[in-house]
């Protein structure tokens, strides 16, 4: 779950006057003058050394909006019109899913553990007591001090100290990941181990400094609708909690960006949902003690790559994503397919299966959306209705409940995984050894679900309310 911050604002302001400067045929012409215009000559710095300092983020900061990753430009002297101009005549993407703006990395200290003058110089000291490595002395003061050589980050001198005064100081971004996926180079830089990352994007929001940015595919959608190509927007069911609208004015909206068609992947969902239930079905009745969901992208890729044990109990019927691409192919043959959700990890599967060309995300489309001008209107339009089991699949325990719907005679004994961070990643290692509490788990990378996506453009709080109401639901 991601909150609201300055960096976000940021990230979201650059990419909308991007989407400006292209609808005005602009791009190419005056987004040199971005980061001055941005960063003129008289304002402050905010959170940097300088304007030249922050100019020079906005910079690097534009190329995966445009679609580079950092490490691929290392050429300072290239303007950016040149990179804008690539990326409105390339016609391939880049399989780059995250990239780290190494202008904006401030080379987080790991220090973990540090003692705040908060400290009382108590005579007690059962920080200096307790700690095992004897990384713990004491000022001309009387204050704690820790020696970070000898520190080994166990935490006994903060839970022991009565005064709360040692505080734990994390590097966000490698805190914020399941797997130890991004660590630092040899240039106190952090890097993400493709080999390693499940795609969660949970360190793209937890970088307080907006480093870690996803190499969006935005202006190869955009160039794709301005050759006049045909193009299909496949929107996942989390959609509906993004915007205080109607599925159908939502859809609506999008259309007026140039998309031919947008469809709901709620439909898929129920294909998803018909052939889970028989597979769930027939694993029980061989004698398997459970079977896990497979529709999170990220949770596949955990599986993977760091839990291939698990792989026996993992569904193998795929995404409500592809069994709704099948869907558009047999209307639209020869439409370009966009899948649009709150997801780093859906970038991964759409790279994967080769009859889907792009995805965005719910914050690149209102970014699409307050670039283009356009805003979404409610209107009497009904149109066709998604099965509400369907749009479930947004949240925590929607899977369950959707093949509870369908096959009411399966005895199924759910759980729910929700959220892989680090303490479920294990809990997940335990299942994969065949015995786990119930007999059909979903797992969803997110807290609550795809509501709650790294890449929204609203908190889970007020995501899960929309939601709520769309459904139908009281409260």
């Amino acid at each position: 779950m991601a909150f609201v911050n300055n960096t976000m604002i940021i990230r979201r302001e650059l990419m909308a006057k991007l989407i400006t400067l292209f609808k005005e045929n602009r791009l190419i012409d005056d987004i040199d003058r971005l980061p001055v215009d941005m960063k003129p000559k008289n304002a402050k710095a905010r959170g940097r050394c300088c304007i030249y300092k922050e100019r020079a983020i906005l910079k690097y900061k534009m190329l995966p909006i445009l679609g580079y990753a950092i490490n691929e430009e290392d050429d300072e002297l290239t303007p950016l019109s040149a990179y804008a101009k690539g990326a409105l005549e390339r016609t391939e993407t880049k399989r780059t899913i995250l990239t780290v703006v190494d202008e904006a990395c401030t080379a987080c200290v790991k220090t973990n553990y540090v003692v705040t003058n908060l400290c009382k110089g108590c005579v007690g000291r059962p920080c200096y007591m307790n700690c095992p490595k004897g990384a713990v002395s004491f000022l001309e003061n009387g204050q704690a001090h820790i020696d970070h050589t000898k520190c080994i980050n166990c935490g006994i001198c903060k839970e022991a100290c009565p005064y709360h005064s040692i505080v734990y100081i994390p590097v966000p971004c490698e805190e914020s990941c399941p797997v130890k996926a991004i660590q630092k180079d040899e240039n106190g830089i952090e890097h993400i181990d493709e080999d390693k990352c499940i795609y969660c994007g949970k360190c793209v929001n937890a970088c307080p400094f907006g480093s870690i940015y996803e190499v969006s595919q935005l202006f190869d959608v955009l160039s794709s609708i301005k050759r006049g190509e045909q193009i299909v927007a496949i929107m996942a069911p989390s959609i509906m909690s993004q915007f205080d609208h109607s599925i159908h004015d939502i859809a609506q909206a999008i259309r007026k960006t140039g998309f031919t068609e947008a469809i709901e992947v709620a439909y898929g969902a129920m294909e998803t949902t018909k052939r889970e239930g028989q597979e769930l079905q027939e694993k029980l009745e061989s004698g398997q003690q459970f079977m896990t969901t497979s529709c999170c992208t990220s949770y596949v890729e955990l599986v993977n790559k760091h839990i291939p044990e698990m792989r026996p109990f993992v569904s193998h019927t795929a995404s409500p994503m592809y069994y709704t691409v099948e869907l558009v192919k047999s209307t639209y043959p020869d439409a370009k397919i966009v899948f649009i959700g709150p997801c780093v990890s859906k970038r991964k599967e759409v790279m994967d299966n080769p009859n889907i060309d792009y995805a965005l995300t719910f914050e690149e489309i209102d970014c699409l959306l307050t670039g283009l001008d356009i805003n979404i209107e409610t209107t009497a339009s009904t149109g066709t209705t998604a099965p509400l089991a369907g749009r479930g699949f947004a949240r925590a325990g929607g899977v369950i409940s959707a093949v509870q719907q369908m096959y009411p005679n399966l005895a199924v004994k759910p759980v729910q995984v929700s959220d892989l961070h680090k303490k479920n990643v294990a809990l997940l290692r335990a299942y994969a050894k065949g015995k786990a509490p119930g007999n059909f788990i979903e797992v969803m990378a997110c807290e609550g679900g795809c509501i709650s996506g790294p890449c929204g453009k609203i908190d889970y709080s007020k995501a899960a309310k929309i939601f709520r109401k769309q459904m139908g639901e009281a409260g």
